[in-house]
């Protein structure tokens, strides 16, 4: 029996997974999560052996979740199931152990053969995301670029975000600014839109 935890902040769909996984002989939901957090504190008491996770929740997204499992629970598999299949999201899921990566307009059937495959210790990426990954560029911005970014994401002021990353605010001001004109933005707000919308956030 494969025991599953399935990560989904919209209830709806969390339960018609959950249905539909239950349908199956050789799988089992252990446990479920609308939270990101709450999906690592699951995962780590109840050992699954595959965590299905959504990239957009609260508390933690599915892939910082993704990679504090890799890092503490690496026997559980990582699946990724999300709306949001952008060539960045790809290759930080992959960068974070997931081993499964598909969209949710995805035949609902194809989520039970991806649990299985990676339980077996195969991987499963959506063959057109792959594709799409493979075409996109590079993220021009560094690790720091990327670190002010996401500080800023909720409109922090420089001096909590300075605080925050244990930088000068000077230093995060040369950040953003050098982030804002990597992507060809006006401001900082932009450039954290910017940087989201093509999956490096």
């Amino acid at each position: 029996m494969i025991r599953v935890l399935l990560a989904d902040d919209h209830l709806l769909i969390r339960e018609a997974l959950v249905l539909l996984l239950g349908t199956e002989d050789d799988i089992e939901v252990v446990a479920e999560a609308g939270r990101g957090d709450e999906a690592v504190d699951r995962a780590l008491a109840l050992k699954p052996d595959v965590a299905v996770l959504d990239i957009d929740m609260p508390g933690l997204d599915g892939l910082a979740a993704a990679e504090r499992l890799s890092r503490d629970l690496p026997a559980c598999r990582l699946v990724i199931v999300t709306a949001h299949g952008r060539p960045g999201n790809l290759r930080r899921a992959m960068a974070a152990g997931v081993r499964g990566f598909l969209g949710k307009d995805a035949p609902g059937a194809r989520l039970a053969e991806v649990v299985r495959q990676v339980a077996g210790g195969a991987r499963y990426i959506d063959p057109q995301l792959a594709a799409d990954a493979l075409a996109a560029e590079e993220c021009p911005l560094t690790p720091r670029e990327l670190d002010a970014l996401r500080a800023a994401a909720d409109g922090a002021p420089v001096a909590r975000i300075a605080r925050g990353l244990g930088l000068s605010e000077g230093t995060v001001r040369n950040y953003l600014s050098s982030a804002v004109t990597k992507l060809g933005v006006d401001n900082r707000h932009a450039a954290v839109r910017a940087a989201r919308d093509l999956g490096w956030l």
